[in-house]
């Protein structure tokens, strides 16, 4: 077949993909699989083949995936049930000050929205910003941007958030670089699209919490966890993981011998035993610690699995997608003609994550779709472990531009912000964007001096 085809099949998969989404309102995870058949399909695979592929596919990724999510989704659950995201934002905003207090949300969010999920994340700690917008008469805004943007900014880029964890399992990027490179680029997007445009938009828009809704003000409830806990509790499997990548490039350049501690270190940061062992802290500090019985604690765990189990299937369709591209030598073609052009994979993954974001909406799809495409393309160029990280961050930050009414966290924001679809698009879809571009420049400069 020839390469114009195959290129062809890919365009049109993507667009086929969009159709069942957005026309026929299928599941992702059902129009992921469809897509998957129709690529084979049409590059010629035997039919026994594609069924084959199909099973390696989702198989091979979900055996990585679903552990990770899993345990993150529990981890998440217990700071969550705990109190513990309420008591980080208390903290922060008693020790930097009414003056300062959107870098103590910018901070909250980026550090709560690693083991939660946004949305979860930004119901919980809402009350706290109609507190500080009450008690100082400015627009919500001058809080909630910073809040929403150290939360979006970590939901995307840091590891266990179920995003980067599927799309590093998808294209084979090492968790120990995407964390430290999400922590290192991440931070100044989120205070730029957090604290700096939080400035400056609620100065265009001046909103008020609803009159109706109570709010919880700082020196209520004395029962939280407390912040170092919260801190301690976020930071150790990040810290174990960490420090197995480190061990392993000490023996691999070596500057230290392989043998049984390195061989310790690479066990225990795994992020198997890394986030169990955080799970079981967790469940100790923030469950039994806080009275929560064991029946209690069970169906903590359970709820926790229920949204976590709709994102492993599709990241598990997303494997399926990668593996029919593999094994139908659309990837290898794909690879060598990229390869022949000075587009760099950054970019490429970037602007394949931004269209399929905002054409459907969901991030999550459009991460996977583009790290399905992605990952036999990255195969042929042999990529450092830091450039592999690199475009998780790329295309993370490609399915986080130009959130507008097809995305269901723009109606949460512009309802519990009490704002019209314009303000929502000038204030929420604005700050996203600037994470997305942001991301993409970063991405792109470090890739062009880091080796």
């Amino acid at each position: 077949m020839s390469t114009t085809y195959l290129l062809l099949t890919v365009v049109f998969a993507v667009a086929f993909l969009l159709f069942l989404v957005l026309k026929l309102k299928l599941n992702a995870f059902i129009a992921l699989l469809i897509t998957s058949m129709f690529v084979g399909v049409a590059t010629g695979m035997p039919l026994v083949g594609i069924l084959e592929s199909i099973q390696k596919g989702m198989g091979g990724t979900l055996g990585f995936v679903a552990t990770v999510v899993g345990l993150g989704a529990i981890f998440g659950q217990m700071l969550e049930s705990s109190g513990g995201a309420e008591s980080m934002a208390r903290y922060l905003v008693k020790k930097f000050g009414e003056k300062r207090a959107p870098f103590a949300m910018v901070l909250t969010g980026f550090f709560v929205g690693i083991p939660v999920f946004l949305d979860v994340g930004f119901i919980i700690l809402v009350p706290i910003v109609y507190a500080l917008s009450r008690d100082t008469k400015k627009s919500v805004l001058y809080y909630g941007i910073p809040l929403l943007a150290g939360l979006a900014v970590t939901h995307s880029f840091i590891p266990p958030t179920p995003g980067p964890v599927a799309v590093a399992e998808i294209i084979n990027a090492e968790l120990g670089y995407v964390i430290l490179w999400g922590f290192i680029l991440g931070l100044p997007i989120a205070i730029i699209a957090g604290p700096v445009f939080g400035r400056y938009i609620s100065k265009k828009i001046i909103v008020f919490p609803p009159e109706n809704i109570d709010v919880i003000h700082p020196e209520t409830r004395k029962d939280l966890p407390s912040f170092g806990l919260i801190i301690s509790i976020i930071a150790i499997p990040l810290f174990l993981i960490l420090l197995a990548t480190v061990s392993d490039v000490l023996v691999k350049k070596q500057f230290i011998s392989a043998g049984l501690i390195p061989d310790i270190l690479g066990f225990i940061g795994h992020p198997f035993v890394a986030l169990t062992f955080a799970t079981l802290i967790s469940i100790y500090f923030l469950g039994i610690k806080k009275g929560f019985n064991k029946k209690e604690i069970l169906e903590l765990s359970t709820k926790a699995l229920g949204p976590a189990g709709i994102i492993i299937l599709i990241t598990g369709a997303g494997g399926v997608l990668k593996q029919i591209l593999v094994d139908s030598g659309i990837g290898k073609m794909m690879a060598e003609s990229i390869a022949d052009s000075s587009l760099p994979p950054v970019l490429l993954a970037w602007v394949l994550a931004a269209i399929v974001r905002v054409t459907q909406g969901s991030a999550t799809v459009a991460m996977i779709t583009a790290a399905g495409i992605m990952a036999p393309v990255l195969e042929v160029f042999s990529l450092t472990p830091t450039h592999t990280a690199l475009v998780v961050l790329a295309i993370a930050s490609g399915a986080t531009l130009l959130s507008h009414v097809n995305d269901s966290g723009f109606w949460l924001v512009g309802k519990y912000f009490g704002m019209t679809e314009k303000q929502t698009l000038q204030s929420w879809t604005v700050m996203e964007s600037i994470i997305s571009v942001l991301g993409l420049i970063l991405t792109l400069a470090v890739s062009m001096f880091i080796s």
